[in-house]
């Protein structure tokens, strides 16, 4: 009999929002499901997503995520989708009350990280941030960089 290997996220990786960590102070993280319509799933599934500018937001009870940007899937015909259109995130009402409670404060957003397939459905990776300054950025380079220097010191003996 056949082992199933264990899935892990990068596996079946769609898109990255590298920036994200680059301008944000990620707090923390929720995986959730999107509402998706027949034609952007196999967009989603060819890797065509951006997730560059995209962000969340909380209003009415409900968690949308907005300006994230899903190529129209060529073979679709007049069944095609809006690249930009506003999709429902799938959150449990407790984990959606919270992400409210944590976006009143000033300075915090929702960005998203990672999109990912699990198990055959289109997971997004959300993360509750903080605004970086100019100055963090570069605080953040520089101990990367030190970082890489002594480890690179470190190989060496």
């Amino acid at each position: 009999m056949v082992k199933k290997k264990p899935t892990n996220k990068d596996d079946n990786l769609v898109a990255q929002n590298r920036k994200a960590r680059h301008d944000y102070r990620v707090l923390q993280t929720y995986e959730a499901g999107i509402a998706l319509t027949g034609t952007e799933i196999k967009s989603v599934r060819a890797s065509r997503v951006n997730l560059k500018d995209g962000f969340a937001q909380i209003r009415d009870g409900q968690a949308t995520l907005m300006n994230v940007h899903i190529s129209e899937y060529e073979q679709g015909n007049q069944f095609n989708h809006d690249p930009l259109r506003n999709r429902k995130l799938l959150l449990h009402k407790q984990e959606i009350k919270r992400l409210a409670k944590e976006t009143d404060k000033k300075g915090v957003t929702i960005v998203p990280l990672k999109m990912y397939l699990k198990k055959g459905f289109a997971k997004v990776l959300i993360g509750v941030a903080e605004g970086k300054h100019e100055y963090d950025k570069r605080e953040t380079m520089k101990k990367r960089d030190q970082e890489r220097e002594i480890s690179r010191v470190l190989k060496h003996y």
